[in-house]
């Protein structure tokens, strides 16, 4: 056949017109659809199959729908694995405006030579940018559906002019369940993309722990008590725990009887005795009690004990508050026994500074010298800054100035009128008589003087006076300052080396009694210990005692350390790990009020108490409890279907329309 003689054939400019006409109709016969690339994650290259995948970009493109067979429905079909759905798509779809619009932010990649295959990596993650990929997806905005790439035409050109100006995308309906296996990961930034998926297949539901309370327990102390459990004999055949039981305290009182619990376990496929943990340690016991092991199925174990009957251990607790949310055993912290402290009073002189202290008990188990604490002095008022020369009667100056005092010398000072005390003076002395002529300074200004009140220099012939001025102010003394003496073990004296100053009544002594001031090694003392048990509600359910302590002369307080509380909100479709299973699954739904995460296409098996952890929203809650279960949805009738029809046909044979 002849050519058109008006076309010259295969020129740029006739195939540009040719391109711009397509693009032209494809814009206003077309519709426009959300062209989604994938992105290879994980590549297996032994079977060749892709692994894992992502769709993290979106592109807006025309398409013009060729055919669209079984859209409606009329493509499921049933197979002997059960409902399929064969909804196809053809699009046709522009070369230039892909190559414009979509692969240009895909350009920069070439594909990877792959030596194991000898050839280049089909899917390599940056493998043929410049078409589209068989696994890509498009949004049908007009019937809300995904769509997978199936095939790509691309080489279909057309002939008069030697170019290909349209690609034809064969797509079938995107079943979202189906691909998890591959682990797609949809995440386009489109919410109405994103949000497609809907609550179908196989569902695992977690329970997680929400907002929590921190457990609280009080202890009991006593002497006479059971030390240390020996488990001498484990038995055998205990298929459930056995009672233990001990003889009765000679207290004659129930509660002070020592009661414990025995833990079994499975070593060998032999069920046996593991330990066993006091849940009172009891009180009153002058010798150690008897212990008799009865029931569980099982026989020949047998238990002794020790008892403290000198130093005071802790009995029993009391769990005060359950709290809630835990998950596993928390952390219980008991201090340890300090014993008995060293204690002193201290006496304050007129000047207002500590002139002894008063040792009133020495303690013991002293390591080292412990640290003196004494209070500091009281805020005071009427401080004297400002002093001049006067009488007696503070009328006549420079008044009064007596005799026989030191040049330079410090003197205290008395107070002739108001209730002022304290003040201390430096003095300057001239003539023979050595009489005061002047203040150099005041070493301290006392309190509780008032303007123009007098005092007396207190030494040589005491005669000289002196006026506080106008300078009263409010102020603190300086706080006094000792160390302490230790011998074998026991504070013994003290060493003031600061009196301190402004002091009005005694001040409190404190004398350090902490653990790091005393010698457990040598003293025996020991800190308690305890297991706690968490329930399926996940509170604090017991406290079981693994050792009493020895040496406590208070009942200690007991720390249960916090559960962890959840935090954040979880994103519809996001992937969440499980740590430290390492499980994961896609966020199906998430129910605040109740803590329930649905999770759909899980990898791993999650583990009560772990850490679950959202990719997208960092949310992290842990983990109560699981429950998966088969959703009632459009893609598991197959299953329903399937059953009916083995009473018709068996789909279990190869050809179930064959000869048995």
């Amino acid at each position: 056949m002849a050519l058109n003689p008006f076309f010259l054939q295969g020129s740029q400019s006739e195939q540009r017109l040719i391109q711009e006409l397509i693009n032209e109709q494809l814009t206003i016969y077309g519709v426009e659809v959300i062209y989604l690339p994938r992105t290879i994650v994980n590549h297996d290259n032994i079977l060749n199959e892709v692994e894992s995948s992502k769709f993290d970009d979106n592109f807006s493109i025309e398409a013009y729908v060729n055919t669209y067979d079984g859209y409606g429905g009329a493509g499921d079909i049933m197979t002997k694995f059960g409902m399929s759905l064969k909804d196809e798509l053809t699009l046709t779809i522009s070369k230039e405006r892909y190559e414009d619009f979509i692969a240009t932010f895909l350009s920069g990649f070439s594909p990877t030579y792959n030596p194991n295959l000898g050839k280049f990596d089909r899917y390599d993650d940056d493998f043929v940018t410049t078409r589209p990929r068989e696994g890509d997806l498009v949004y049908f905005p007009l019937g809300k559906r995904l769509f997978e790439v199936k095939f790509v035409e691309h080489e279909q050109p057309f002939y008069q002019l030697g170019k290909n100006y349209v690609y034809q995308l064969k797509c079938e309906l995107f079943e979202y369940e189906d691909s998890m296996n591959t682990f797609e990961d949809l995440s386009t930034g489109s919410e109405e993309i994103d949000d497609l998926l809907v609550d179908t297949g196989f569902i695992t539901s977690l329970i997680l722990v929400g907002a929590s309370s921190t457990a609280t327990a009080t202890t009991q102390i006593s002497t006479g008590y059971v030390r240390s459990l020996t488990l001498n004999d484990d038995g055998y055949g205990y298929t459930s725990a056995p009672t233990v039981s001990f003889t009765p305290s000679p207290e004659g009182n129930p509660d002070a009887n020592a009661t414990a619990v025995a833990i079994t376990t499975v070593r060998n496929n032999v069920y046996s005795i593991k330990e066993i943990l006091l849940t009172n340690a009891g009180v009153g016991y002058t010798e150690a009690p008897t212990i008799t092991i009865s029931g569980g199925g099982g026989v020949g174990a047998s238990a002794t004990c020790s008892i403290e009957t000198s130093l005071k251990g802790v009995r029993k607790y009391l769990i005060t508050d359950n709290g809630s949310g835990y998950t596993s055993a928390p952390t219980v912290t008991i201090p340890t026994p300090v014993g008995p402290g060293a204690a002193a009073t201290a006496t304050v002189g007129s000047a207002g500074t500590i002139t002894t202290l008063t040792l009133s008990t020495g303690g013991k188990f002293y390591e080292s010298a412990p640290n003196v604490v004494i209070d500091s002095p009281p805020t005071r008022t009427g401080v004297a800054t400002t002093v001049s020369l006067s009488n007696s009667s503070g009328t006549n100056e420079p008044g009064d100035v007596g005799s026989g005092y030191s040049d330079g010398e410090i003197y205290e000072t008395a107070a002739v009128t108001g209730s002022g005390i304290g003040l201390k003076v430096q003095v300057s002395v001239s003539g023979i008589e050595q009489k005061i002529d002047g203040v150099q300074s005041i070493l301290y200004g006392g309190y509780g003087y008032a303007v123009n009140d007098v005092v007396q220099v207190v030494g040589g012939s005491n005669d000289g006076y002196l006026k506080i001025g106008s300078g009263v102010t409010t102020g603190i003394g300086t706080t006094a300052l000792a160390t302490a003496l230790v011998t074998s073990g026991v504070v013994t004296a003290f060493s003031l080396t600061n009196p301190g100053s402004g002091y009005t009544t005694a001040p409190n002594v404190s004398i350090a009694n902490t653990v790091g001031d005393k010698d457990y090694v040598t003293s025996g003392l020991t800190t308690a210990t305890a297991r706690v048990v968490v329930s399926t509600a996940n509170t604090v359910s017991a406290i079981y005692i693994t050792d009493p302590g020895i040496g406590y002369t208070a009942a200690p307080s007991i720390t249960i350390s916090s559960p962890t509380s959840g935090i954040g909100t979880f994103q519809f479709n996001e992937v969440v790990t499980g740590s430290p299973t390492g499980a994961t699954g896609r966020v199906k739904s998430w129910d605040g009020s109740t803590n329930t995460l649905n999770l759909g296409a899980t990898n791993g098996t999650f583990g009560r108490g772990d850490t679950v952890v959202g990719s997208a929203s960092s949310a992290s809650y842990k983990l109560s409890s699981i429950k998966s279960e088969d959703v009632t949805d459009k893609y598991d009738k197959g299953d329903e279907i399937e059953t009916f029809a083995d009473t018709l046909l068996d789909f279990t044979e190869t050809n179930p329309f064959g000869t048995y």
